[in-house]
């Protein structure tokens, strides 16, 4: 599978993380859907993670077999 783009992310993950980068919650961070990175894991999932307003990070693991962001 190719690395999808983060917009195919927010698309497929619609359904079961509705607010995760909804407008009110990406303001609430100071991030925008440009500042989100994707990395390809060896276990098949993808590392999703953008900067935050504090000086921290928001990071996500995207899985493509169930279309869910997982912690860890």
């Amino acid at each position: 599978m190719r690395k999808p783009t983060i917009y195919e992310i927010k698309r497929a993950t619609a359904a079961t993380s509705p607010y995760f980068f909804s407008r009110e919650t990406l303001k609430f961070f100071g991030q925008t859907m440009k500042s989100f990175r994707v990395d390809r894991c060896d276990d098949g999932r993808f590392l999703i993670y953008a900067p935050t307003k504090t000086g921290g990070y928001t990071r996500r693991f995207f899985n493509p077999s169930n279309n869910k962001l997982e912690t860890e």
